[in-house]
């Protein structure tokens, strides 16, 4: 099959670099990295026309080329109507009649593993630039063929996601439960007890005096470090890590006990994650240890219910963040135990239900992987 560079076939655009003052609460969305990849994310908005080449639409193809390693990058289908891009995203721009747009993205995607080996950057932040992503080679078949491909990859990419939609129907039917049995701990209905979040356990900062990304000697040993974007996407519990310290690096840091609940409080907003694995993490995520009152699990649901509010109430500087003081007199409706453990036992069957799921999704993912390289092979 042909190759091509990436760059032959289209044309990149990158976003605009609002600034946070240019920030609104209303008109047209500002189209960030995390409303490519988690369709809940708030929007910020943008009340003034920008340049054209600044705007997106539905139909359009997008290609996030900065941020965390698995998540960040990738080509996605713009569908929410009119926005202003923000920078670290290229519009895809490309002429249909010789390319088709959905092959378009599964041929860029199926390089990704690629592309971020080209990246540049620290520990969990990196970066492609626009020469190096014009330059990687994509397959080239005739249109029909494009087309075709295209509709195959589509049936099977369809099969994952109904797995990945099962999770979600997992999730919410534990936040179901989680109302029956407490209520809404915003409103507190069933008038249970409400004590300030750190009269409940403990609440202290990650740590790191100094930045990993600047002191290679502090990485690259046998002590997991957790990044924010590892809480963020962790679906509830951490299992896995990209980035270890050095005996050097846990010296100027503390490491946590599994079962800690890590909160985020800079750029995701109080997004959590159980460790399961003794960790560090720097001072961007919080780390709580429930006392007598409350189990992890209780605390880690509450907290899911207030996580928006508090994404859309927090400071804005060069990226929204909150401080230990707010969680820390944050009021939480204490239950009995007794019902907080039953919580905590629901919350492990469903676990189990999930990650049967999710090793089912991961096998489907696998064999996705598997179809595109025959795809772009010239094997399909």
């Amino acid at each position: 099959m042909n190759l091509v560079p990436f760059g032959s076939v289209c044309s990149l655009q990158n976003g605009r670099a609002f600034k946070p003052e240019e920030w609104s609460a209303s008109g047209t969305p500002i189209v960030r990295i995390q409303n490519l990849n988690d369709e809940s994310k708030p929007f910020n908005y943008c009340d003034f026309e920008v340049e054209k080449r600044f705007h997106v639409d539905s139909g359009d193809l997008l290609f996030s080329w900065s941020g965390t390693p698995g998540t960040s990058f990738g080509a996605f289908f713009w569908n929410r109507g009119k926005g202003f891009l923000n920078q670290h995203i290229f519009r895809v721009d490309i002429d249909e009649r010789h390319i088709d747009k959905n092959y378009l993205r599964y041929a860029i995607n199926s390089k990704l593993d690629l592309i971020i080996d080209q990246a540049h950057g620290g520990v969990g932040l990196k970066h492609i630039t626009k020469g190096k992503l014009e330059a990687v080679e994509i397959p080239l078949p005739p249109l029909p063929e494009q087309k075709r491909i295209a509709a195959i990859l589509d049936k099977a990419d369809a099969i994952r996601r109904k797995r990945q939609q099962a999770i979600q129907l997992a999730d919410d039917f534990l936040r179901a439960v989680f109302l029956d049995m407490f209520g809404d701990p915003v409103t507190n209905p069933k008038g249970w007890d409400l004590l300030p979040f750190s009269a409940v356990g403990t609440l202290d900062r990650g740590k790191s005096r100094h930045r990993p990304r600047n002191d290679p000697a502090l990485l690259g040993g046998i002590h997991p470090l957790i990044q924010t974007g590892e809480v963020a996407n962790s679906r509830g519990y951490i299992k896995e890590h990209s980035a270890t310290y050095s005996d050097l690096g846990l010296a100027q840091s503390k490491k946590w006990d599994a079962g800690t609940l890590c909160i985020t409080i800079a750029a995701n907003i109080a997004k959590t994650g159980i460790l399961t694995f003794p960790a560090c993490f720097p001072d961007s995520v919080v780390g709580f240890i429930p006392n007598k009152h409350v189990t992890v699990e209780y605390v880690q649901h509450w907290l899911g219910f207030l996580q928006k509010n508090l994404e859309e109430n927090a400071p804005q500087a060069a990226q929204k963040n909150i401080n230990l003081e707010i969680l820390r007199a944050l009021l939480i409706p204490v239950p009995p135990k007794s019902e907080q453990e039953q919580f905590s036992s629901m919350v492990a069957g469903i676990l189990a239900i999930e990650e049967k799921i999710a090793s089912s999704s991961d096998a489907l993912g696998n064999a996705f992987d598997a179809l595109s390289q025959k795809a772009f092979s010239g094997q399909l």
